[in-house]
């Protein structure tokens, strides 16, 4: 029996560090990605110019954000590090993009998007 104990309780400490190691990486990763408060890290058109009728995506990463918003609406938009949505402007059109965090701060960025 000592033996099968030996066995497992090496199998769960190894496990286990293999999980504190993937939280520290993720910890890491957020700190680099401007962690410790609320930020928007990306908010921009790809591409930002398109011809009448055609399709750009507006893509945005945050951190640290209860609630997201983009107006005009392109499409349902909620806090992540990396997300894109479709848009397709009739006319030029400037966009903006809030996040909100959980005390009620908010941030803005805007991005144009122009019609040829």
């Amino acid at each position: 029996g000592a033996i099968f104990y030996e066995r497992w309780s090496a199998a769960n400490k190894a496990e286990q560090a293999q999980k504190d190691a993937e939280i520290n990486k993720a910890r890491n990763v957020v700190k680099a990605m401007g962690g410790g408060g609320l930020k928007i890290l990306s908010f921009y058109a790809a591409p930002a110019v398109i011809k009448r009728g055609g399709q750009t995506e507006l893509c945005y990463g945050v951190v640290e954000a209860k609630s997201v918003k983009l107006e005009p609406p392109a499409g349902e938009v909620w806090p992540a590090l990396t997300r894109c949505v479709q848009a397709s402007p009739k006319k030029d059109t400037e966009y903006k993009l809030t996040a909100q965090d959980d005390a009620g701060h908010t941030v803005t960025e805007t991005v144009l998007v122009r019609i040829r």
